[in-house]
């Protein structure tokens, strides 16, 4: 059994795949805009990852712009018959990199457009909605137009799956009235749980929650007692958030991103990490203390 195997599966739409994917947005410029410094390393992450196991990469279009879906294509297509590719739609950049609402029908319609033109797709497995009334995180508002839009491309046969990004509890709740979520993606780690029930009502349904930014992101985790206990388990801290993460709930699909073979394979080895329940208490103690911080 190969490490990546340890983590187990879980349903995604109609496929199985592992719990540890990847996530391709790192693969763009600083800020993710721009090209990579190293196309060649780029599209070898992508390589070594499927080669690895990996059947489940996380992307978008708005990522670079355009960039991490062409360094997909180049990398993998032909795409392995088990490889879920899910992307999102609902922002764009400008010419500076900002992140910009992209929720008109037109802009929706054009975007899964990009998405098929530049994977080289014909249909796109799963497609997730980000909600863009907040950039920096969920936010309440209405998505039942850009949700019919959605809905309307998947009868249309060129989305398979429709899930969500950056939403609130209310909002899946409305989302799942009008049509079947695949999966809902929000950030989510050992500090930021203010999804801990959504994840736990999700997993009674079979619903998939995928988590972004397992050690912080463009902020990481400043945490002695996170330190402490990679330092005792000779793992690294990302190991650590992952693999607490694949213990938090069986529904939670990892898609922990990189531009390095070498974080990569650490990524990945994490399915091998076995967090001892006194390990498990003192990280239990870092999120408790975030949520009394708030």
């Amino acid at each position: 059994m190969s490490s990546i195997d340890r983590a187990g599966s879980y349903q995604l739409g109609e496929r199985s795949v592992r719990r540890l994917g990847y996530g391709a947005m790192q693969l763009a410029g600083p800020g993710v805009f721009g090209p990579p410094r190293d196309r060649g390393a780029a599209l070898a992450v992508l390589r070594e990852a499927v080669a690895l196991g990996v059947n489940h990469i996380d992307t978008s279009d708005f990522y670079g712009p355009h960039i991490t879906n062409g360094l997909i294509r180049e990398a993998l297509h032909p795409y392995a018959g088990d490889l879920t590719i899910v992307t999102k739609i609902g922002a764009r950049r400008d010419a500076q990199g900002a992140w910009l609402p992209a929720f008109s029908k037109d802009a929706l319609r054009q975007a899964v457009h990009d998405n098929l033109r530049n994977l080289g797709l014909d249909v796109l497995d799963v497609v997730n909605l980000r909600a863009m009334f907040d950039v920096h995180g969920p936010a309440e508002g209405d998505l039942e137009e850009p949700l019919s839009v959605l809905a309307e491309l998947r009868q249309e046969g060129l989305i398979r799956h429709v899930g969500l990004s950056n939403v609130t509890p209310r909002q899946v709740e409305d989302a799942r009235r009008m049509l079947p979520i695949a999966c809902v993606q929000n950030m989510y780690n050992l500090v930021h749980r203010n999804d801990d029930a959504m994840i736990d009502a999700l997993a009674r349904d079979g619903i998939p929650y995928v988590p972004f930014f397992p050690l912080g992101g463009f902020s990481p985790l400043q945490s002695e007692a996170l330190s402490n206990v990679a330092r005792d388990l000779d793992a690294t801290p990302m190991q650590v958030a992952i693999a607490w993460l694949l213990r938090r709930a069986p529904n939670i699909l990892l898609i922990p991103g990189t531009s390095s073979t070498l974080h990569l394979r650490e990524n990945l080895a994490a399915a091998d990490l076995v967090l001892p329940d006194e390990a498990m208490a003192s990280l239990e103690r870092i999120g408790n203390a975030g949520a009394a911080a708030h």
